[in-house]
Parts: structure tokens; sequence; C-alpha cells
């Protein structure tokens, strides 16, 4: 469901949107509930992703890719989205936190070695970022590497990793404090192996959402992976990854749209077949006008991201574009799914019910890939707002 107009999308994207929607429908939506009460991430899913190509969309074709750029993969995430969170997380994480960096930093030999499975989606690859006193605040990261002879040696703990214990997973790049730099960390990333001794990935979370989505807490203890493991140049890692995170948000806002969307359908659907004394629940205003805000919550949304990939894509500033669009985009998913669960009334606290699922996974839009008040924090700055006095 949209508007009557296209935004503006080239013929072959809508071709790519349509063709993702369509797999989202036939061979994701049916799987969705049993992943979520199972807390599976079906990797036969993962592989028929891989092999309709999505997981090489942004890549050039020299690598395996599809030649495509950022505008398509969110376009993809969006479709994923609308149906299930959890698929579209893994392909949003997939990329953007496990072959992209490996892309766009990586040695020739680091390329060849891991790359081409995680273009082809038959391997997924983790961003060790996060610490229990390092989210949104990643300067304080706590993780150190140091050099002994030709190895790193890690010690430290990352937690809400996503992608990072699955079957396919074979490897995780980690932030470390490689070293002091006039009295602040000097921050490198560094791939480490799944199986490293040393390195356990820990048993998978409980979560509110995104249940078939795999995250997992690490620890590092000792582990030992070859310098040349080092991902680009050292000091780099912080400073790299926040340039990915720009982009992430960017994505993260397609997947809120298409959440804010599946909610959408779901409440017209379902407005439309269910009968209140005697008539349809769609033809009371009270309920048409909700719907009618939803809508515009969905249209908003999708404005909001597709600028900020257009502008990425032309090589334009784009990060308080980006910032814009995942603060617009997460609240339209989290409005829209609280409202689509009044729609459904007590269907809509049933896990069956596609909405039951979106009002517990929406909230994590919120707040991964830097929180709501992070995004109020850089729109602000972009205005030339003082930054706050610390005390």
């Amino acid at each position: 469901m949209t508007l009557t107009h296209d935004y503006d999308l080239t013929d072959d994207e809508r071709e790519l949107a349509a063709m993702v929607r369509a797999f989202a429908d036939e061979v994701v939506a049916p799987r969705a509930y049993e992943a979520d009460r199972t807390h599976t991430l079906p990797l036969d899913i993962v592989a028929q992703m891989g092999e309709i190509g999505l997981f090489g969309l942004p890549f050039p074709e020299e690598v395996g890719g599809q030649g495509g750029d950022y505008m398509a993969l969110c376009l993809a995430i969006e479709a994923l989205g609308r149906v299930d969170q959890s698929i579209a997380i893994t392909l949003e994480a997939g990329i953007g936190l496990g072959a992209m960096p490996l892309f766009r930093h990586g040695s020739d030999a680091q390329r060849e070695t891991w790359l081409p499975d995680l273009v082809a989606g038959r391997a997924l690859a983790g961003f060790g970022l996060t610490e229990p006193e390092a989210g949104s605040d990643a300067g304080a990261t706590r993780t150190t590497a140091r050099l002994d002879g030709d190895e790193w040696v890690i010690n430290g703990a990352k937690q809400f990793i996503t992608n990072s214990g699955t079957a396919i997973t074979r490897f995780v790049t980690v932030t470390a404090v490689t070293g002091d730099r006039g009295g602040r960390p000097e921050i490198s990333t560094i791939i480490v192996p799944n199986g490293t001794p040393g390195f356990t990935v820990e048993p998978a979370y409980d979560k509110v959402g995104w249940h078939a989505s795999d995250t997992h807490p690490l620890t590092f203890v000792d582990a030992r992976v070859p310098a040349e493991n080092l991902l680009g140049e050292r000091g780099r890692g912080y400073a790299n990854f926040l340039a990915a995170l720009d982009e992430g948000r960017i994505a993260i806002a397609a997947l809120a749209t298409g959440a804010a969307e599946g909610c959408l359908e779901a409440s017209v659907d379902y407005a439309k077949s269910r009968t209140v004394f005697g008539s349809a629940l769609a033809g009371r205003q009270g309920i048409q006008f909700l719907i009618a805000r939803m809508q515009a919550r969905v249209h908003t949304a999708r404005l909001a991201w597709h600028y900020a990939a257009r502008l990425r894509d032309g090589g334009r500033p784009f990060k308080t574009e980006a910032a814009l669009a995942k603060l617009v985009a997460s609240e339209a998913a989290m409005d829209n799914a609280r409202d689509a669960t009044q729609v459904f009334g007590g269907n809509g606290f049933m896990n069956e019910y596609p909405v039951a699922r979106h009002y517990r996974d929406a909230k994590i839009l919120e707040i991964g890939e830097g929180t709501t008040e992070v995004q109020l924090l850089l729109i602000s700055r972009s205005l030339g707002l003082e930054e706050p006095a610390r005390v």
C-alpha cells in the first residue's frame, strides 16, 4: 500500500521493491510467527535472500555484488521490515556491520578471504562495538588489544551483537583500545574469526522483540589473532564506525517505515473485515481517523529516508538528514504499532498476529543505531544550538 505516486523511483528501483515485497509475502511472512515463537533465525530464508542477490545489493559487480546503491538496499530492507523485522535487521546488519566495513577498509587479503561469502549471503559477520559501559558513548570502550609479537591479544566484553552466533557466522569485527594518543584512547578494529580460542559467544539474549534475530554477548579472554587481522588503519576504528553509523540510520529508518506500513496494511484489512455492533469497524470515524494518521506517518517516514538515501548516494552530506529520518521513522513505527494493536483489540495482544510482533519489535528502533536522544542531539547541533554544559 502506497500513495498514488511512486516516490520518484526509477524503473529498476520499482522492480526491485516489487520483487522483494513479493518474496517477503510469499517466503518470509508465512514463517514469521514460528520463527518468532521459537526464537530461531531461519537460515534457509537467509540463503534464499543471498540467492536473489539481496546481500550483494550495494556492492560492485567485481566483488560479486549487484552494483546497486544504498537506495536499493534500503528499498529491500523496507519491504522485509513490513512483514518481519528480524529478517530485515539480519540483512541490514549483515551488510552494514558485517560486509561493508570489510569492503571499505579491508586489505586485499582480507577481502579475498571473507568478502565473497558475505556478499553472496553464504556467511554472516557481526560488529562488536557496544559494551556494558559503552553504548551511545562508544568512546568509553574498555575492551583492549595489545600486540604480542605478531599477534593481537584481546580482552574484554561486548553486548547486543547481531549475527554473532549463527551457524554461518564467520567472524566478528571488534573495536578495542590499542594504545594511547595524547591522553585519549586509540581505538582500532580487529577481525576475530569464530572459533578463536579465548573468544566465547555467550548464550543468546531473551529479548522483548526481534526474537528471530541472532543477538549475543561476547567475551574475550586472551583471545589471540594475527596482527594482519587489524581492519583498516590503526586508531581509526571508532571514526570508521561513526561513518557507517550514519548510513545505518538511513537503513533503520527504512526498516521502521516498513514496520509502520505493515501495521497500517494490517489495520486497514482488519477494520474492513471486522464487524462490531452490526457494522464494519472501518465505517467508524474514530477508526478512520486513527488509520489516516497511520498513513500520514508512513508517508512522512518514507519521504525522510528516501531524501537521506538520495543525498548519500549523490555524495552529498547526509548526517543530519539521516538522524531526522531515523527519528521520524522509528517514532512512526512505534506509534503505528500501538495504534494497530488498538484496532485489533484483544487479537492485537496475541503473538500470532503480526501487529503484536511489531508492537514488541518496534521499540528497539528507537534505541539501536543511536537512541532517539542521540538523534535529537545531532539535529540540535546542526541548528547551531550550544551543547549543554557538563555537570
